[in-house]
């Protein structure tokens, strides 16, 4: 069953050609003399590549009495099932629920920079950074320099153990494909760089509570009180295949009656004050992981030695007259990259298993070394497997203890995640006070859909006045899964194209509305 629309045939003095059963699927649906009806149901999930099908019944329930008011299959449906969109943040796997995910986390780190959704406009005062760290250096990798300088000249480049000379003199485009490539693929500690991509997590952990521990040190010096960091971050891929941070971090201070409010800490502290103790907190944290049966040492985790902490400031404008990056720019940024994973790199995949591990571990590459490294160092050793099995056998009734579970939840993960380069943390995260959420924002967006369709309800049908704003009844959903993707390829493009004339029709009101307010 084909999920996207077919790609036309040329043809010799002709413009594109669409293929003839796709012609016939095109007419049949739209033709068809409940066409309006199947638009309308699919208009949720009309922009996604992959729409998940749910088959089952739907039940208006009274939450006061738990009465079943009224109840709805799906098979009285077009096409006799539920359209639900995929979801998915990847741009690479579904650009429309992408560019649904990069809007509501733009609101998401907006708010919390300038107000809004829930956030207090005096927010605005507050001092905000915007915080960059990187990972180490696992090995000198091929780089693109704005100034137009050569990658890695040297006078006297010595040679490694495996007969590369490491030095490049090419002045490297920002699109040439060997930048983030080693200059050796065999000097460069690609087992070092997954690993700590799988602790980049617990890294940033760790130094929000040295960031923490500094903030009592600076609320003291600054007439007493308790201050405390919120943030909304997001991960991004470099080109070398490491995930490093980009982060914008807001000081509140505490009010002892009311510890969710949101309030000015004193005017005495300022952006520069909190960058200095960022860029300190992640230059003082550091960490070992546990031994690994190739390295009994454990590998050190830290952040490198570029740490960028910004101070932003409340304009419209994306860089002001002082160079400071503003809040448009920084929600932007942070969007843009919610949406973005290891397509960087070179490497995209969905999760590797046995059978499609060795299609993505070609040794010759880059990338295939370090899914390669992933795959190695997260199999569990033998003397795990044996201890496992002797558990089952005399504590299979226990909870905990398991050594297998325990070494999953370490080294293990490598593999689970080994078609992100070994990273498994969230793409997008945000402390719990920064700003509104992304459920809160999906929840609006959901109203706001069932109000444009009771505007196209007959009269009788639509909800009293004065129940208007009462959650009177819930729908409860028994729904099954029933496939993925439209039925077929002709709906597949007749539920695309409504969905792109529908946001090119909102952004020309926008437009409209922007140049001449008195429409």
């Amino acid at each position: 069953m084909s999920t996207a629309p077919a790609r036309p045939t040329d043809h010799p003095g002709c413009g594109p050609v669409l293929h003839p059963g796709l012609v016939a699927g095109l007419v049949e649906r739209a033709g068809s003399s409940d066409y309006d009806r199947w638009l309308g149901h699919v208009r949720a999930a009309a922009g996604c590549s992959h729409p998940i099908r749910l088959r089952g019944d739907l039940h208006t329930v009274e939450p006061a009495t738990g009465r079943i008011v009224t109840s709805a299959s799906t098979d009285g449906m077009p096409d006799g099932v539920l359209y639900v969109p995929c979801g998915n943040r990847r741009a690479t796997v579904c650009p429309s629920c992408a560019e649904t995910y990069r809007a509501d986390t733009f609101h998401l780190v907006r708010a919390g920079l300038a107000g809004g959704k829930g956030v207090p406009p005096t927010v605005a005062e507050h001092p905000c950074v915007f915080l960059t760290g990187t990972a180490p250096s696992f090995g000198a990798v091929h780089t693109h320099h704005r100034d137009g300088r050569p990658c890695r000249p040297r006078r006297d480049a010595p040679t490694c153990p495996h007969g590369v000379v490491q030095e490049c003199r090419a002045r490297h485009a920002d699109d040439d494909r060997a930048l983030g490539r080693p200059l050796c693929l065999d000097c460069y500690d690609h087992a070092h760089q997954v690993v700590w991509n799988a602790w980049a997590g617990e890294l940033w952990r760790r130094s929000m509570n040295t960031a923490n521990r500094h903030l009592r040190a600076l609320a003291d010096r600054h007439a007493g009180g308790r201050l405390r960091l919120s943030y909304a971050k997001v991960a991004e891929f470099q080109r070398r295949g490491v995930a490093h941070v980009h982060a914008m971090v807001r000081l509140d201070a505490v009010d002892p009656d009311d510890p969710d409010a949101i309030v000015a800490p004193p005017a005495s502290i300022t952006s520069a004050h909190l960058a200095v103790l960022l860029r300190d907190a992640l230059a003082a944290t550091s960490f070992t992981t546990p031994p690994h049966p190739t390295n009994p040492a454990g590998w050190p985790i830290a952040w490198g030695a570029q740490l960028d902490p910004r101070q932003v400031r409340l304009t419209v404008r994306d860089v002001d007259d002082t160079g400071h990056i503003t809040t448009g720019a920084v929600a932007g940024y942070l969007a843009k990259y919610a949406t973005k994973a290891t397509e960087i790199t070179g490497h995209a995949s969905a999760r590797l298993t046995d059978d499609t591990i060795a299609l993505h571990t070609d040794p010759r590459t880059h990338a295939g070394r370090l899914v390669a490294a992933c795959w190695h160092l997260g199999q569990a050793p033998t003397d795990v497997l044996i201890a496992h099995r002797e558990w089952e056998r005399r504590h299979a009734a226990e909870e905990g203890g398991d050594p297998l579970a325990e070494w999953m939840a370490s080294y293990g993960r490598l593999r689970r995640w080994a078609h992100m380069l070994g990273f498994g943390g969230h793409f997008s995260t945000k402390s719990r006070r920064y700003s509104t959420t992304l459920g809160a924002l999906r929840e609006a967006r959901r109203a706001w859909r069932r109000a444009q369709l009771d505007e196209h309800r007959p009269a009788d049908e639509r909800a009293d006045d004065d129940s208007a704003g009462e959650e009177t009844t819930v729908v409860i959903g028994a729904l099954a899964f029933a496939g993925i993707g439209w039925h077929t390829t002709a709906d597949a493009l007749l539920a695309n194209t409504a969905a792109a004339n529908a946001r090119e029709h909102r952004l020309t009101a926008r437009e409209e509305l922007t140049t001449n307010p008195v429409i």
